[in-house]
Order: structure tokens, then C-alpha cells, then sequence
């Protein structure tokens, strides 16, 4: 299909179209089948639009996974710090589980010998997610179920980064009840007020 013959789509429009065709893209074939030319057919758009945001497919593909993980906005509050934690670890958990999370493993593997694009991409991730985990952590602050001092990123870091190491470690998919266990028994005690 010619790109050229749809409406004109721009910014955050186009970005979308971009993202949901990569998904799904990388859902169909794959991260070693996956081509920044398939992208484009799918979300009706050039391979110029694409090289002009992203460097590669390993760039866009982050952005696009990075697109589907919850902001703190995103999520309710449930009145309490541990429902608060199990939301959003149970949200990192369902797109990690799904066939979007087992191609990212793979395309994590594949880039591993770039270093800097592994670092970038590592940078941005820890960041996103702390910024959710730290926004948790100021809501229970302010009902003071949760200490000042774990408003810091190496504090919020630590559930996130237990349920990315078991989801690395194990293949997936996470259980239900290793979040449980993590929020329980590691995240609350490191975070609540005594």
C-alpha cells in the first residue's frame, strides 16, 4: 500500500501508528525477522519517517516497548502503598509475559556487543520505570504509609529490577505469586513508615 495515498499523519499520530505496527510487527516474525521496511508497510508510512526518529530497529523497538509501560497517571491509586505496588508490578508483568516481552529478551540478547546502544537503552528503561515506582512512593508519603527517605531511585528500583531478573532468569512468565512475594516481603519493609 502506498503511504502516500492516506490522510498525512504527524507527531504523536504517526508515532502511534509507529508504535503499534512495530509491536505487532515483532509479535508476527520476531526480533531477528524483524525489518524497519516491514514497519513502515504496516503503519502505512516510510522508511524515511522511521530513520528520521530512530537510528534502527533496535531504538524503535524500545520506544515502542518503553510506550506500553505505565506512568504513575496511568494507573489508579488504590488508597493503599502494597495495592499501589502489585498494580504497577503486575502491569511491568503483563507486557513482560506477553510475546512483546519474550521478543525483547531476544532483541536485548542480540544487541548485548553494542554497548552503548545497551547502555542508552538501559538508561532510558531505569528511568521510566523509576520515575513510575518513585511516583507510588510519594503517594504513600503523603498518606504516610511509606518513609520519606525511600524517595530515592536506588529504593524504587528495587521491585522493578526483581521482577526483571526473574523474567530474565526464568524465560517467564512471571507469576502472579513472585510479585506477591516481592511486593510482601522485600518492597513494603524496605518502604513503609515505621
Amino acid at each position: 500500500m502506498d503511504h502516500r495515498k492516506g490522510p498525512r499523519r504527524r507527531g504523536d499520530e504517526l508515532n502511534q501508528a509507529i508504535f503499534a505496527a512495530a509491536l505487532d510487527e515483532l509479535t508476527e516474525v520476531g526480533y531477528p525477522r524483524l525489518t524497519m521496511e516491514r514497519i513502515a508497510e504496516r503503519a502505512r508510512t516510510s522508511k524515511a519517517s522511521l530513520y528520521r526518529r530512530w537510528a534502527g530497529r533496535a531504538e524503535l523497538v524500545m520506544d515502542a516497548v518503553m510506550h506500553q509501560l505505565p506512568t504513575v497517571d496511568d494507573l489508579p491509586d488504590t488508597g493503599e502503598l502494597r495495592g499501589d505496588l502489585l498494580t504497577a508490578l503486575r502491569a511491568m508483568a503483563v507486557t513482560l509475559n506477553s510475546p512483546v516481552g519474550t521478543a525483547t529478551r531476544g532483541m536485548i540478547a542480540e544487541i548485548s556487543g553494542d554497548s552503548d546502544t545497551v547502555r542508552q537503552q538501559r538508561e532510558r528503561f531505569i528511568e521510566r520505570r523509576n520515575q513510575l515506582m518513585v511516583g507510588i512512593v510519594r503517594r504513600a508519603v503523603a498518606r504516610g504509609e511509606a518513609r520519606a527517605g525511600a524517595l530515592s531511585p536506588l529504593v524504587a528500583s528495587v521491585g522493578p529490577a526483581l521482577i526483571r531478573d526473574h523474567f530474565l532468569s526464568s524465560g517467564g512468565p512471571i507469576p502472579d505469586s513472585v510479585i506477591v512475594d516481592v511486593v510482601d516481603h522485600v518492597v513494603v519493609p524496605l518502604i513503609k513508615a515505621v
